[in-house]
């Protein structure tokens, strides 16, 4: 049930790391909007900057296939498997606090990123990174939720939230080819140090007090369990898609993620404070808003992805070209992230998800048919599709997540949008990283060597190497539009009727 209610902020959790109603001026809730925004930046940015540097990454560290794409998914794996602790944790010791530690661990691990040594340190400085991350990115919704207590207010700020990390994820292999143009591969990573420092400072000025809540408790073994289970099913993805594929890897991923997701299921229900309540999920609201948030992610950052690669191995693009290509979906999604979060009480969820959706299939569809008919301008207008559809589903479905939980699972419910996002990101990247190369091998002539990228750099075998690419990448393409239409189908089935308001606590 849809109900309008009285503006209030809850003394819970996650109200308690809030501002007091008097500290609550609009100047205030919307320079501390910019402040959250510069972490939200390079949330986002690490997790797609590194598709215009992999290539030149991969050659100059040096790192295998196998190497880059753990380098990619470490980032993504750890974020995923720790936020819906890190969203509690804020709870307890304050959402200002947890902002604060986690962007000085984003600064520390990008400089270890930065100078990493060898394939497998950069893995592990990535893995922290996303530590940094975790830690960080439940405290921004938190804080805008009891920050902006009118609706419309709170639904544009959200809207300004979402259109920042779909520009971030967006910009990233823009912002990675610019980089590469003029310095080494770490400086993707170097370049997040003056920004931390920026929002250190900012913070310790801008933020309002912390107000920690010492009664909630903190499940770190949960954490632990969710992470156990998210790295077990990358990778049995990942074997699944390998043609070389080992019985006993596969085996043990298997087991680890069962035993990690039925070991954290079962201690969700004994603890007294549980990182997740499944009830929250009986919401069909809630539950639309989650699948569309995972859904959208899937589809934008295996384009991303498969993009930047296709046009710097095959067309011999530089990454700062690549980089612009794959910019094109920014162009519309961050307006659109806006506007959604704006008009959402005109428009309704299903309207902006549904619609979003449909948009990302044409828009893939278009991609496709460019892209087999090497009609480039069809291709980007496909791209701009696909980034509209991105800014609409977005905003829209983080308002069902955040708003259609209680408001003492306010914190739970950041957490859950987190993973939402994180977990769209890291299966889209395992899947379209082990597919390309399975796919590029059932189309490539014998005389082609078993790794893409080392078959498109042989200067005898490019263009029969660049051929089986080009197929592999227009069906993965193809997959996606058919993927968006179906997501379409949920939505429009979650968000039957097409509610446009708050949701009640009571649904």
């Amino acid at each position: 049930m849809i109900e309008e209610q009285p503006n209030r902020v809850e003394h819970s959790g996650v109200g308690s790391g809030g501002p007091a109603p008097e500290e609550s001026t609009p100047a205030r809730r919307w320079l501390f909007l910019v402040v959250i925004s510069l972490g939200l930046l390079m949330i986002g940015l690490d997790n797609s900057i590194l598709y215009t540097a992999l290539p030149r990454l991969r050659e100059q560290l040096p790192a295998t296939e196998s190497e880059g794409l753990w380098i990619v998914n470490a980032y993504s794996l750890m974020m995923a498997g720790l936020l819906l602790g890190t969203g509690t944790l804020g709870d307890r010791i304050g959402h200002r606090r947890m902002f604060l530690i986690g962007l000085v661990v984003f600064g520390v691990a990008s400089l270890g990123a930065a100078f990493a040594p060898t394939a497998w340190f950069l893995v592990a400085a990535r893995a922290l990174l996303g530590v940094g991350a975790a830690v960080m990115m439940p405290s921004t919704l938190a804080l805008i939720r009891v920050t902006f207590t009118n609706e419309r207010e709170r639904s544009t700020a959200i809207g300004v939230w979402g259109s920042i990390a779909v520009a971030g994820a967006a910009a990233g292999p823009l912002i990675g080819g610019l980089l590469l143009e003029f310095f080494w591969w770490g400086s993707v990573f170097l370049i997040n140090v003056p920004i931390v420092v920026i929002a250190v400072i900012a913070t310790i000025l801008v933020a309002p007090a912390n107000r920690p809540n010492p009664a909630k408790r903190w499940d770190a073994v949960s954490s632990l369990y969710a992470l156990f289970a998210l790295s077990g099913l990358v990778m049995m993805i990942k074997e699944l898609a390998n043609p070389h594929r080992q019985g006993w890897l596969l085996a043990a991923a298997v087991i680890v993620g069962a035993l990690g997701a039925i070991s954290f299921a079962r201690r969700q229900g004994r603890i007294e404070d549980p990182l997740l309540v499944w009830e929250i999920f009986r919401s069909r609201i809630f539950t639309g808003g989650v699948m569309a948030a995972a859904g959208a992610m899937i589809v934008m950052i295996g384009v991303e992805l498969m993009t930047s690669q296709r046009f710097q191995l095959v067309a011999d693009f530089s990454p700062l070209q690549a980089g612009l290509v794959v910019a094109t979906i920014t162009v519309t999604s961050v307006p659109m992230s806006v506007l959604s979060g704006a008009f959402l009480h005109r428009l309704g969820f299903a309207g902006l998800i549904c619609g979003g959706f449909v948009a990302m299939a044409i828009g893939a569809g278009l991609a496709f048919w460019g892209g087999r008919q090497d009609q480039f301008a069809l291709f980007m207008a496909g791209l701009v599709m696909i980034g509209a559809g991105t800014g609409a589903i977005i905003s829209a479905s983080t308002t069902a997540i955040i708003d259609s939980a209680p408001a003492h699972r306010a914190g739970m419910a950041a957490g859950v949008e987190e993973v939402s996002f994180e977990f769209g990101i890291l299966l889209s990247v395992t899947l379209v990283g082990s597919l390309l190369p399975v796919l590029y091998l059932l189309n490539a002539p014998a005389t082609v060597p078993g790794d893409p990228m080392t078959g498109l750099a042989h200067p005898d075998l490019g263009a029969a190497a660049g051929v089986a690419y080009d197929q592999a990448y227009l069906a993965i393409l193809l997959g996606m539009a058919v993927f968006a239409a179906v997501m379409a189908l949920l939505s429009a089935w979650n968000f039957r009727g097409n509610p446009k308001g708050v949701i009640s606590e009571n649904q």
